[in-house]
């Protein structure tokens, strides 16, 4: 009898201290994340569904839209489809991937958007094997249960993702006092449609404050020059280019 007792108390007292340690975990995660600083699930989702409905090109697909902060730690993930199956699943993890892309390579001074990145990570580019840093945490990436995804509980919030993603989709967010405070990411169309519609997301989200970059007009926009140091091939669906010029998110293709 007394061994039983025993028995029971010891695994109490473990129980106790999972819940403890699992309690310091998330604390720990909210403390150490800036993500309070950033649109929420729901003005997320809210500015994604409003961009993905206007003319941005492409196929005209429902997208995944994911926020990090300026560590790297995923805030919100959202989808602008019915369901979570109303989008391509593979852009769920691509979108996280674009905002840890551009907010690991973008600063105060300078914001670099994906799809400036495409030319230089090239064989012979500059910045070749880029795109091999900084691998995807995959324990994250795939973690369940999948009915979460897209949700405010998305698995991957309050995780550091990674990953380096080199076509369009990927923004910095600048605030209001044009402090650098971390990225978005969109996925699920052609890659051209993909920067329209994230360059739309940041823009209602009012986080469009950046400093200057490489792209057309001194800007993060999207360059389709192919003589540019900064391009992104023109995708063969048609229009985004039209689109990305008219609404100041990128530079026209030339012959």
């Amino acid at each position: 009898m007394k061994k039983i007792i025993f028995t029971l108390v010891l695994m109490g007292s473990l129980a106790d201290l999972s819940n403890i340690a699992l309690a310091d975990s998330e604390h720990s995660k909210s403390a150490n994340s800036n993500c309070a600083a950033l649109p929420n699930y729901e003005a997320l989702k809210t500015a994604l569904i409003s961009a993905r409905n206007q003319a941005n090109g492409g196929f005209n697909l429902d997208m995944w839209g994911t926020i990090v902060d300026r560590d790297g730690i995923v805030c919100a993930v959202a989808f602008s489809g019915g369901d979570r199956g109303a989008q391509w699943p593979g852009s769920r993890i691509i979108s996280a991937q674009k905002a840890n892309t551009a907010n690991a390579f973008s600063l105060p001074g300078l914001s670099l958007s994906t799809a400036n990145l495409y030319t230089a990570v090239q064989p012979g580019g500059s910045l070749f094997g880029l795109q091999e840093s900084n691998p995807v945490d995959t324990a994250a990436a795939y973690k369940g249960p999948s009915k979460n995804y897209g949700q405010h509980n998305d698995p991957l919030v309050g995780n550091k993702i990674g990953g380096v993603n080199v076509f369009g989709g990927g923004l910095a967010l600048y605030n209001e006092a044009g402090n650098l405070v971390g990225a978005i990411g969109v996925s699920g169309d052609s890659s051209c449609a993909d920067h329209n519609i994230a360059w739309r997301t940041r823009s209602v989200l009012g986080l469009d404050n950046f400093p200057g970059g490489v792209g057309p007009g001194g800007t993060d926009g999207i360059d389709y020059d192919q003589t540019s140091g900064w391009a992104h091939p023109l995708c063969a669906v048609g229009g985004e280019d039209e689109i990305a010029v008219s609404i100041g998110a990128g530079g026209p293709a030339f012959p």
